[in-house]
């Protein structure tokens, strides 16, 4: 069958984009279809379902442009993804989050990582708390990858406060990003583990993955993205607020944080609990909190914890001396 479909209201350019890159792109999705674009007329020659189909996406396409001053190649990933259900990428119970670089699955480990798997289909906030070594960060980054794979969001976007960015960082070698790499090195680790290294350079190259100090997200504003907030515990009430209203209308976020390890200067600075105090059981926010139990590291790891929190416990029934 052969159509042609003719621009009247709006300039053709204004539609295809520089170098008909915004067309390319739209023509990418129909691989059965020939489109010939001729000034302002388009020539479909194809099956009867994919003219339809073209039709009726590239109306939005134009009724888009109408509404905006120019399209970018993200008006037709959001033409295509706007109708696609959350449904259709749910995890089904001990389903693989991802595979890993070795081929080896990754999924949920214990019933608070499911709680969290779970937690990220239904909810556009989740707070993941509780002690180190539970896999808290780690199945946060595993679903932040699945949904990149999945073209369910635009970009990943891990931070960190860095609250060890004082004087030491200016005796290491380097630019600012050398200095920062050290301290945002576990968030690299657990990407490695998931994404070939060649591919995730690229990644990091084109912005798609992006790591940095949670002062570099002050003005942003973060959408089609997860986002996920590493060390929650070390933020200030201000930062964690500055944090979530970054949130763009269709973003993923996620804080997780150890309210044991608090490096603040002062302990009672850190605003991690009180946010959650503050947010709990509003629609749409869910709060998973780990214990010694969900431990996934080794086991030495469960009691090396459970010795520091009898300790601290001690301490906490003393004087207040900080």
């Amino acid at each position: 069958m052969r159509k042609t479909i003719t621009l009247d209201a709006v300039d053709p350019v204004e539609i295809y984009g520089a170098g008909n890159k915004i067309l390319s792109g739209f023509c990418s999705y129909f691989p059965h279809l020939k489109v010939v674009a001729r000034g302002s007329t388009i020539i479909l020659d194809g099956s009867d379902s994919d003219i339809a189909e073209f039709e009726t996406r590239f109306g939005q396409l134009v009724e888009r442009r109408m509404r905006k001053r120019n399209l970018t190649p993200y008006d037709v990933e959001d033409i295509f993804d706007s109708e696609t259900s959350p449904e259709k990428y749910r995890l089904s119970a001990d389903a693989p989050i991802v595979h890993g670089t070795d081929g080896k699955p990754i999924k949920a480990r214990n019933p608070r990582q499911e709680e969290l798997v779970k937690a990220y289909f239904d909810n556009d906030l989740i707070f993941a708390v509780g002690p180190a070594g539970t896999g808290k960060t780690y199945v946060a980054i595993a679903l932040a990858v699945r949904a990149l794979k999945n073209r369910e969001i635009r970009r990943i976007i891990l931070t960190r406060p860095a609250v060890e960015a004082g004087e030491r960082l200016g005796f290491l070698p380097g630019d600012l990003k050398d200095k920062l790499d050290p301290y945002l090195q576990p968030l690299y680790d657990a990407l490695e583990d998931m994404i070939p290294s060649k591919k995730l350079q690229e990644f990091i190259a084109d912005g798609i993955i992006q790591i940095a100090p949670l002062a570099y997200m002050r003005g942003r504003t973060l959408d089609r993205a997860c986002v996920i907030l590493d060390e929650a515990q070390n933020t200030n009430l201000g930062q964690l607020k500055m944090f979530l209203t970054r949130m763009g209308s269709s973003a993923k976020f996620i804080v997780t944080g150890d309210a044991t390890q608090i490096d603040l200067p002062r302990r009672r600075d850190s605003g991690l609990l009180t946010g959650i105090r503050l947010l709990e059981g509003v629609k749409g926010i869910h709060i998973v909190r780990f214990g010694n139990e969900d431990i996934v590291r080794h086991p030495l790891v469960t009691k090396i914890v459970k010795a520091f929190d009898t300790y601290e416990d001690s301490r906490s029934a003393g004087p207040e001396t900080e």
